[in-house]
């Protein structure tokens, strides 16, 4: 809870970042960062996905908890992606900085039916996205919190 908290203190203080153009040189476009790996979701690579991913990312729902990209990756990418489709952001809020951003808002997709005979569903509901550079400058997905509603059957 304390990681969690850290993360979106970390949050709010980049969106108070500095305005001058040294930092805005810095900072990076997290809109396209969260594009990659959605796009990467709805067209399901997987490789891609984990290219992605921190090797200390943290993933929550509701009480769902899972540390590191091999947890992450099995327990939520891979286990979920063949349920959900057209994975869409709609964002509220978001920030960058140096070595961080975050992007904040809701979200929708289709949920697939795990059985033929199941209905298809409508899923929606909250996200945090929280980015890190890593030491060779890349950009990693570090933290995922999701809060979903009941999914509405279509």
């Amino acid at each position: 809870m304390k990681r969690i908290f850290g993360l979106l203190l970390g949050g709010a203080l980049l969106a108070g970042c500095s305005d001058t153009k040294t930092d805005a040189a810095a900072d990076v476009n997290v809109q396209s960062l969260n594009q990659q790996f959605i796009g990467a979701w709805n067209a399901k690579n997987t490789v891609q996905l984990d290219s992605l991913l921190a090797d200390d990312v943290q993933y929550a729902q509701g009480a769902t908890r899972f540390s590191g990209k091999s947890e992450v990756s099995d327990k939520w990418v891979r286990a979920t992606m063949g349920t959900i489709a057209d994975l869409k952001l709609y964002t509220t809020t978001s920030g960058s900085g140096p070595a961080m951003a975050y992007e904040a808002g809701t979200f929708s997709t289709e949920v697939l039916p795990e059985m033929a005979d199941q209905p298809r569903g409508e899923g929606e509901g909250n996200f945090i996205l929280v980015w890190k550079k890593n030491a060779k400058n890349a950009w990693k997905l570090s933290y995922v919190q999701l809060e979903g509603l009941p999914v509405k059957a279509k």
